[in-house]
């Protein structure tokens, strides 16, 4: 930690160094919002401030500020602020975003600092084309950044549903490098990275489960998103705690202009939303609801064991924010869900997030974010769920708890964006404890809770080096401390591979003793070199540190799995990605940049420390799982391809990946390398978008996915025991089959409703189909012997969707 203070240091003096100098005049020749101030040091001055929607008030984030005379300019961040350092003089700054109406500014620059703040229109005129996202133009191209996807609100309500619900969890899955083991399973893999991998933040709270309803649908409510970003690599050093990607989803601010109400109802569930603005436009909020109501439906329908059970899940999504001065913002955002499944035995689990934040202008040139939040997700299982059985049941409860304090600092000079903070978390695992009754004689047993400190420093700067040639490059220091009160295990090493470790000493350890402490450094670089006006290459590199763990060993993970720490048997998991590009941008379009975005990347990632199980690994309620766990190497590999049609007609994207992804580890395949349960050689996706010409209330939209089946451990052989088959693995062989190939296809249709004059209600109808062909889609495979000749095994395909699924949802706007 003492090699990092010094970069603390140094950055907090750059922006203590002297300011203000000069006594000539700055000037604005056009109309906006800005003031005026006495600053920069020599000639350099700065032009910065916020960038909002002029409809709701909200912050645009990656807004490009363009200045033609340097060919340089700035992208606004997170929060719609940007800064653009230049020398005294008469400049013209462009200020684009696809969707939205361009603006010229003429500023020109004596003496003093100039505060711009604007407000963007969103573009009139009725198109007979829809634009796919919204970002800056050729951002794919201009942008520093690569292995990174966004996917804007507009076009997620566009994309064919489950049920016609739009969700942000599926919609990523038609990116490319992005994949799941099939339908039902919650979460999504990144570049051969397992879901526990993957840091889902919402509005910077970490979410533990991003799914409802055992993966059908995201916690993310979409009348309550503004923007959803994916990482996959070339990550910045201000992310960190997992290997595989970051999925950073923002809230809404709430429309601070006028007040809104939006909803939906659909065949599943319905939703709910209004925002508004506070305190005259100072501040602003929304509340988005929604409830699940199969069970409500169903209920005339069932008897027996079956009445009264429960199966639905709601959540409830708020954010309010304040502005105090030119200078200062809060924000306050939060999350509650839950899922409830079960009748006589049931269970239920959800997520419950806070995130405070304030942001602070220090001066032109230094911005601070602070943010502090909490997150839980928890889960309970009941086997007296109607409390028919009060003195005999049982019930476990499992749960994490994370606290964090994260100042993050973005300091603007020049040709330099340099970006410094850290970040503390406090984990708190309690990964079972479990109460039983029999005959009124209680009994509770479990896992101890465990409890580990995490905390980081890092550093990073975004440099235009040349007119030509940009570099990103940081590193970061992470600290994880596993600390008591609590017992560590030592276990025996003189066991066969594969085989389960006994315990031979207990340590017990006071509240807040160190137990085991890691330490890694994690360095970032990036870089992008422009080919031609509308053409790049780009590389990077970033290690990656991982110090928690999903402990799973089904074929997909459950709500059920738990979440363990690096101890003195668990080392943290690393990762090394390495990643180059070809970006290229084609046929102009006029006021949106580019007709067609296409990429090819390429990718390959060394990982270590990769948790494996010994075969009949117990991990449920094992106070001594660390004795059955494996750890051995991965490594991922593969090419991701990419097309996008921004306007037209008829637009979208295809996008193709050929990956390979394995692990090797000692005991397991007989020590050699073994593909992932989540390896997927091929996968092909397919968005279209419709904007019929002739149909003016009608759009229309289509997906297709195909992709390799997922691995599975089968039986290579069989041998008969007293009339039984049973089946056997001679091999000892690790996913040595694939199930069957995937493929789908769904598409919807949307009728906007008729536009009335003075009113205004904005509502559609959403018609849709999923599973167009019934495609019987194999999750899972099994074996079984038949029941009418037990000496005759079954192969079993199980499908969670075997035939096509019809939806219609109203949504509305007032």
């Amino acid at each position: 930690m003492k090699h990092i203070l010094p970069l603390w240091l140094c950055s907090l003096l750059i922006y203590f160094m002297p300011l203000q100098s000069g006594s000539a005049q700055a000037s604005l020749n056009t109309a906006g919002n800005s003031t005026q101030e006495k600053g920069g040091r020599g000639a350099a001055l700065t032009i910065s401030g916020y960038i909002k929607d002029a409809g709701n008030g909200e912050g645009l984030i990656g807004v490009s500020v363009y200045v033609k005379e340097t060919g340089t300019g700035a992208v606004t961040n997170s929060y719609g602020f940007y800064a653009v350092t230049l020398p005294a003089g008469s400049y013209n700054l462009v200020i684009s975003y696809v969707g939205y109406t361009r603006q010229t500014r003429t500023v020109d620059l004596v003496d003093r600092n100039v505060r711009l703040d604007l407000e963007l229109s969103q573009e009139g005129k009725q198109l007979q084309e829809v634009v796919v996202s919204t970002k800056r133009e050729d951002d794919n191209v201009k942008n520093i950044e690569m292995s990174v996807n966004r996917i804007d609100v507009k076009t997620l309500q566009r994309i064919p549903a489950l049920l016609g619900e739009v969700d942000v969890i599926r919609s990523i899955q038609l990116l490319p490098g992005v994949s799941t083991v099939g339908e039902g399973a919650t979460g999504f893999n990144v570049r051969g990275g397992s879901i526990d991998q993957n840091l889902v933040l919402l509005d910077e709270a970490p979410v533990y489960n991003s799914s409802h309803l055992f993966g059908f649908f995201s916690v993310f409510n979409p009348d309550a998103v503004k923007d959803v970003k994916l990482i996959k690599g070339g990550i910045p050093a201000n992310y960190g705690g997992r290997i595989a990607s970051i999925l950073d989803v923002r809230l809404k601010e709430g429309n601070a202009k006028k007040p809104e109400l939006n909803g939906g109802i659909g065949l599943i569930f319905s939703r709910l939303s209004y925002e508004r603005p506070l305190f005259n436009g100072k501040g602003s909020f929304i509340v988005a609801a929604r409830r699940s109501y199969a069970d409500v439906l169903a209920q005339p329908f069932l008897t027996g064991d079956l009445k009264g059970a429960k199966f639905y899940f709601y959540d409830l999504t708020a954010k309010g924010n304040y502005r105090i001065n030119d200078k200062n913002t809060v924000f306050l955002s939060g999350y509650l869900g839950r899922d409830v499944f079960g009748s006589d035995f049931g269970f239920n689990w959800g997520n419950t997030t806070l995130s405070a934040r304030w942001n602070h202008v220090f001066s032109d040139r230094l911005f601070l974010n602070t943010t502090a939040y909490y997150s839980n997700y928890d889960y309970s299982l009941n086997s007296d769920l109607k409390g028919k059985r009060p003195n005999d049941f049982f019930r476990t409860d499992s749960r994490i708890v994370d606290y964090s304090l994260k100042p993050d600092f973005s300091l603007f000079l020049g040709k330099n964006t340099i970006t410094f903070g850290g970040q503390v978390i406090a984990h708190d695992f309690q990964p079972g404890t479990a109460t039983a009754a029999s005959s009124g004689s209680v009994r509770t047993f479990g896992i101890a809770s465990k409890r580990a400190m995490e905390a980081a420093l890092y550093v990073g700067n975004e440099q235009q080096l040349t007119p030509k040639l940009q570099l990103q490059y940081g590193l970061r220091y992470s600290l994880f401390n596993y600390v008591g009160e609590g017992e560590a295990y030592t276990f025996r090493t003189d066991v066969p591979l594969g085989s389960r470790r006994e315990v031979i000493t207990t340590v017990g350890y006071r509240g807040g003793e160190v137990i085991k402490t890691y330490g890694n450094w994690e360095p970032r670089f990036s870089t992008k070199l422009d080919l031609s006006d509308n053409s790049s290459l780009k590389f990077s590199y970033n290690r990656m540190a991982q110090y928690i763990h999903l402990v799973s060993n089904t074929t997909a993970s459950t709500p059920l799995d738990i979440w363990t720490p690096s101890t003195n048997n668990i080392k943290p998991q690393i990762a090394d990605q390495v990643a180059g590009g070809y970006f290229k941008n084609f046929g102009r379009s006029s006021g949106t940049g580019s007709e067609y975005e296409a990429s090819v990347e390429v990718y390959y990632k060394w990982l270590q420390n990769q948790i494996d199980y010994i075969d009949g690994a117990s991990l449920i309620l094992n106070k001594y799982l660390e004795g059955d766990l494996l750890s051995g190497k991965g490594r991922a590999y593969g090419a991701e391809f990419y097309v996008k049609r921004n306007t037209g007609v008829v637009n979208g994207w295809i996008s193709y990946t050929l990956a390979k992804t394995e692990r090797q580890v000692d005991g397991i395949n007989n020590n050699n390398w073994y593909p992932t349960r989540f390896d997927k050689r091929h996968t092909l996706t397919t968005v279209l978008l419709i904007d019929p010409p002739n149909a003016k209330r009608w759009n229309f939209s289509a997906t297709f996915t195909l992709a390799s089946g997922t691995p599975g451990t089968f039986p290579t052989n069989r041998f008969e025991y007293q009339g039984y088959v049973v089946p056997q693995n001679t091999d000892n062989a690790r996913n040595n089959y694939r199930i069957p190939a995937y493929h789908r296809l769904d598409l919807a249709a949307t009728l906007q409703g008729r536009k009335r004059p003075g009113k205004r209600k904005d509502d559609n109808w959403v018609f849709s189909i999923y599973n167009v062909y019934a495609r019987k889609n194999a999750f899972s495979v099994y074996f079984q012997p038949n029941a009418d000749s037990p000496r005759v095994t079954e192969a079993i395909r199980y499908s969670v969707f075997a035939t096509l699924i019809p939806s219609v949802t109203y949504n509305f706007k007032l």
